[in-house]
Parts: C-alpha cells; sequence; structure tokens
C-alpha cells in the first residue's frame, strides 16, 4: 500500500489559520490510520507560520495576508518541505484541504479577501502535481479512494 499525504486540518490538527482544524469524517481515513498509511502534514506550519495567523490569499504570484504582509517566502518553504517529504517517503498520492492558499487543488481565493473563489491552486498543491503527486480535493474522496484501489 502507498502512503498519503494528508493536510493536517483534515485529521483535526488545529493548524488552520484560525486556530481551528477542519476533520474530515470519512471512514476510508480511519482505515488509512489503522493501516499506518497517513503522512501529516501542514505547510504553513512548516513554513514558519503560527496558529493562529492572519488569513492569506494568493494575489499576482504573492501570498499576502488581510493585513498586507507578504507570506510568500512562508508559503514557499513549507511547499518545498511537502515535496520533500513525499520525496522521502515515495508518496505519490496528497489529500489537501481546498481553497487554501496552501492546498487548494481546484479553487482558491481570489487575492481580494472579500470570499470569492477562483479556480486555481495552493503552492503545496502546485508543485506537487508539477512532481508527479496526485493531488485530491476533501471534495474528491471517492476519486482518491479509486485511485489507491
Amino acid at each position: 500500500m502507498h502512503k498519503i499525504l494528508i493536510s493536517s486540518c483534515l485529521l483535526g490538527t488545529p493548524v488552520r489559520y484560525d486556530g481551528t482544524g477542519q476533520q474530515l469524517l470519512h471512514p476510508q481515513i480511519m482505515t488509512w490510520q489503522q493501516q499506518k498509511l497517513i503522512v501529516s502534514f501542514c505547510p504553513e506550519v512548516a513554513g514558519g507560520l503560527p496558529t493562529p495567523r492572519d488569513p492569506a490569499e494568493i494575489s499576482n504570484d504573492k501570498v499576502i495576508t488581510n493585513t498586507g504582509d507578504d507570506v510568500t517566502t512562508e508559503f514557499k518553504l513549507g511547499a518545498q518541505q511537502a515535496l520533500r517529504l513525499c520525496q522521502q517517503h515515495n508518496i505519490r498520492f496528497a489529500l489537501l484541504k481546498e481553497s487554501s492558499p496552501s492546498c487548494g487543488r481546484n479553487t482558491i481565493y481570489d487575492g481580494s479577501h472579500t470570499g470569492r473563489k477562483i479556480t486555481g491552486m495552493g503552492l503545496t498543491a502546485s508543485l506537487l502535481e508539477k512532481n508527479g503527486i496526485k493531488v485530491f480535493s476533501e471534495q474528491q474522496m471517492p476519486a482518491l479512494v479509486q485511485a489507491l484501489a
């Protein structure tokens, strides 16, 4: 069986910008945990950002908080660490938090900090995909389960 990189927040760890987790309650997650196939990771925390932290969105290829701070360096560092972890553990699949500026697979916020979403990928999701790791969002659990079958 293959190991799977999963966003820590989807496992309930309180690492999101607002200090919460967003646990994905899916029976397959519990099975993977029992099989010790899950590698939990939060690229934003790994990149050096605190929890809680100001919300950030991608704007003009930079990651900017709602207070105007440029946190692109931390987001890129976390993405690189996620890729290294995948390479070390021969991970070919990732389950990441949709709409996050790090982990968004299909959508991200538009950079205006007004709650509008657009088609796009977060920095970590994009880097993993470019390196041959198949990224799924929590909304794509059936497709991930099928890909691993």
